[in-house]
């Protein structure tokens, strides 16, 4: 029996732990996400001027880029604002002063400065423009170069033999770009002097102020010190082909025909790729926007990147809004599917085999999120999601068996796996069967959660109800899930016969060991009742359940030469659903352990699971793990899984398989594709059950968006709860 005296020893000490733990302070940070502007394929240049307007140069004339925000995409209309010019043939732009400076057949103009910039040209068919701040100016069809001072021809050249491929104006002169080099011409002595020569040059950028000129070519780039004359060039880079370069603050970004990417001065890259981010990602044109901004010009329009300081409670408010807008169903989180080209408004909410998992996740969050605020908000979306759990209960006609999900009857056809689908006893709705074992350790997860951290007694008893309801069905049923038709569900299985019938290397015999124990324990916790402490206790020392889940990851592996072909096929290479089952049950398993001496073990077993799991550097998991009071569990890779997360979460194609920087590794047991994972907004978007070191995704592109109360919202918010992550 627990005295007042030690409990509060026990608390001391858990608080000593705890403040012992890092604590991640909530500043700004810079989130970017994009607003893509489609097109009919035209396009050839972009800029903003100084009063924040954008105008896109295509083969039919100027556009305007409109109606695009996030998530929502705009397109472009012809630029009619100056009806006088409008039907003037422009095949040249450039900005000088902040101002759009314009070329037809005849002419350099501007709209700005009254308009009295205009210009003749001495060739028609200007496809190039470069000016300085006195309004001189360098011309160029590709073949002709011309400069213009006060209006007057200095320098007219023939370059027919080795085109012009760009010019520039920056250093008080202008640099113009060949395959083969690139020279730099001033007013005061009007002669090309060569200052690099090279070959396969395609794009570049004098930059304006570390005197480094950037030269893209078609295997990476040169950057190029204009103080020593030396040059470094780099391959280690995501794409090799470059086909735009522009130097933006401290970063300079690079185009190529299979995205974007810049490089930050301190080192390091960000890869910009799919339509996350660009309407297609043969990249023409890159050029600084409004408020530090990035304009890229792709072969199908634009895509505006934008960067927005923000905070993770920003982010979380969110994220909240997108849940509670488009991602609740009878009160389940899912999945907006069914969208066309991304678009939110045009998806519907699908079902899943996975509601009650992804609901509990979830709700978690939002238990939490209580826990921390008080917020009623938080509060009413609790009953809300906990009344969809309970009626997974009380749709079927099984006592204490949860459904997968329910729907409204006369649409079974439509949803995913037909099959599985029953009539419920309600002629209106149609229950789910084959429930599996995520199911339950998630419903576990959170009806503790609730019970323990919610101060509404209406929600804790249910909670409580339910948790002893699942329980007393699994127990009764001898440790498994029995479905409608009598027999176990396929996954559904804690039985000792079921569980040590495996090889102690698959991982099926650790993970449903440390499952069941987990659950046991919660149901004791909360009802007292003795058959769950009972039971877990014989599981645990009878039946060699504590030495299961003890056992060491590095354990566990294929199936041993001989082994039987169920146990080939579970342990062919690491399970990354079962990452979610261990850690959602390492909640119950460690919190509400029967005893110090089990807590002790659990906590080892716990931290050894999360050393081989730190490469994939999952917030959720790193935050899961301080429940240990434990001082490492990679607070800052959670924090960068947090603050790295896109905000767009439609399920774009995403490629990074052509990468020439990144370390791949070798086929191996866990799946690890590369040394260092990526950033989340660089991979596809995807749930914690699945392996974070994908590179590809090639199907059902724009078709889904996924919800952040399961991604996003639990990590978060359980990080707030534990005190890890401040307000």
């Amino acid at each position: 029996m627990i005295t007042l005296k030690h409990f509060t020893l026990l608390l001391f000490l858990s608080l000593a732990a705890a403040a012992q733990q890092p604590v991640h302070p909530d500043t700004p940070f810079i989130q970017d996400y994009s607003v893509k502007y489609y097109s009919d394929g035209s396009t050839r240049k972009v800029y903003a001027d100084r009063n924040h307007n954008l105008r896109v140069l295509t083969a039919t004339g100027l556009q305007l880029p409109v109606n695009g925000r996030f998530l929502y995409p705009g397109g472009f209309r012809p630029d009619n604002f100056y009806r006088t010019a409008a039907r003037k043939k422009i095949g040249a732009m450039t900005l000088i002063r902040e101002q759009f400076v314009f070329a037809d057949e005849t002419h350099v103009f501007s709209q700005a400065w009254a308009g009295s910039l205009f210009v003749k040209t001495p060739f028609p068919k200007v496809s190039l423009l470069a000016g300085d701040d006195s309004l001189n100016l360098m011309v160029s069809d590709g073949k002709q170069l011309a400069l213009l001072r006060n209006g007057q021809v200095i320098l007219n050249e023939n370059h027919a033999a080795d085109p012009i491929l760009d010019i520039r104006y920056a250093h008080h002169h202008f640099w113009i770009l060949k395959k083969t080099g690139v020279f730099r011409c001033s007013i005061t002595a009007p002669r090309l002097s060569a200052v690099i020569r090279g070959e396969q040059f395609t794009a570049f950028d004098p930059g304006s102020g570390d005197q480094t000129l950037y030269i893209g070519t078609a295997n990476g780039y040169i950057a190029h010190d204009l103080l020593s004359g030396s040059s470094e060039t780099f391959t280690r880079i995501p794409v090799t082909h470059i086909t735009a370069v522009k130097v933006i603050h401290d970063k300079v970004w690079f185009g190529t025909p299979q995205g974007a990417f810049s490089v930050r001065a301190e080192g390091g890259i960000n890869y910009y790729n799919g339509e996350r981010w660009l309407p297609s990602d043969e990249v023409l044109h890159i050029e600084e926007g409004p408020g530090s901004s990035v304009l890229i010009l792709t072969g199908k329009g634009l895509g505006h990147i934008h960067f927005k300081p923000m905070t993770l409670a920003e982010k979380a408010a969110f994220f909240d809004r997108q849940v509670r807008s488009r991602h609740i169903r009878n009160g389940f989180n899912a999945t907006l599917t069914g969208m066309e080209k991304g678009n939110p408004d045009t998806g519907y909410l699908s079902d899943s085999d996975n509601d009650g998992l992804w609901t509990s996740m979830y709700l978690g969050a939002e238990a939490f999120r209580y826990a921390v605020t008080r917020n009623q908000e938080a509060l009413q979306n609790c009953r809300e999601s906990l009344d969809a759990m309970e009626r997974l209960y009380s749709i079927n006609p099984v006592p204490g068996f949860p459904a997968r999900s329910f729907e409204r009857s006369g649409y079974i056809t439509s949803l995913a796996d037909p099959d599985r689908w029953q009539s419920a006893p309600h002629p209106e709705w149609s229950w789910k069967a084959t429930t599996s074992s995520d199911e339950a350790i998630g419903h576990m997860f959170v009806f503790g959660v609730l019970a323990e951290l919610v101060d509404d007694a209406p929600i804790r008893s249910k909670a409580i109800l339910l948790m002893d309801t699942l329980m007393s069905h699994i127990l009764k049923n001898d440790l498994y899930l029995v479905d409608h038709d009598g027999k176990p569900t396929l996954w559904g299985k804690w039985n000792p016969a079921y569980v040590n019938g495996f090889p102690e290397n698959v991982g099926d015999r650790k993970l449903n060991s440390s499952n069941i124990i987990a659950m046991l324990q919660t149901a004791y916790h909360f009802t007292g009742k003795e058959k769950y402490r009972k039971k877990a206790l014989e599981l645990l020392h009878q039946h060699g359940y504590l030495e299961n889940l003890v056992r060491p990851i590095k354990v566990i592996g294929t199936t041993p030469e001989g082994g039987d072909s169920y146990a080939r096929m579970l342990s062919e290479a690491w399970n990354h659903s079962d990452d979610e089952m261990y850690f959602l049950g390492y909640w119950g398993l460690y919190r509400y352990a029967l005893n110090d001496t089990l807590k002790t073990a659990y906590r080892q077993a716990i931290l050894d699971h999360w050393e081989a799991e730190r490469p994939e550097k999952d917030g959720l998991w790193n935050i899961f793990t301080a429940i240990t009071g434990t001082r490492e569990f990679d607070l800052k890779q959670a924090i960068w899984y947090l603050q790295e997360h896109p905000l767009d979460l439609i399920q774009w194609n995403i490629r990074n398989s052509h990468r020439n920087d990144l370390d791949k590794m070798p086929d191996n047991f866990r799946r690890q594709t590369l040394k260092t994972v990526l950033p989340p907004d660089e991979r596809p978007i995807q749930r914690h059950n699945a392996n974070m070191f994908i590179l590809e995704k090639d199907k059902g592109n724009g078709l889904s968006e996924l919800s952040a109360g399961d991604i996003w919202l639990l990590p978060y918010w359980l990080g707030r709860y534990l005190g890890v992550i401040s307000p």
